[in-house]
């Protein structure tokens, strides 16, 4: 009886795409600024434009929130102007976290332009 041959072979080639799917990804640079700041460090992630905007977009939406909140300062009209747009603010992160966790690339009025534009470059 002959013996089959046992040849070596290299392991098969590591798929081409690692890490996290870029809807997770994207859904999560949003948690807090943290991970969008990542996630414009890590090479595996911003060469990805779907990421890429995501991240810069979240980082758009913090600066907003930080410059409403030194609005509140301002009595009475200040913190009528602040709370609303926090709230809009909070609106616009929510529906940005699902818009994103489910593959679209939904821009924020007015800072979504912002985010498209510095992820473009």
């Amino acid at each position: 009886m002959e013996e089959p041959q046992v040849t070596s072979s290299a392991p098969p080639p590591m798929a081409a795409a690692s890490g996290l799917a870029d809807n997770v990804a994207g859904a999560l640079a949003y948690i807090t600024i943290l991970p969008a700041i990542l996630f414009l460090i890590l090479p595996d992630y911003n060469r990805r434009p779907f990421v890429r905007f995501h991240a810069l977009q979240c980082i758009c939406l913090a600066v907003c929130a930080f410059a409403l909140s030194i609005i509140l300062i301002i009595p009475i009209l200040g913190w009528i102007v602040g709370l609303l747009g926090d709230l809009l603010l909070f609106v616009c992160w929510i529906m940005a976290i699902f818009k994103a966790y489910s593959g679209e690339k939904w821009k924020v009025p007015v800072l979504g332009n912002y985010a498209e534009k510095f992820a473009n470059q």
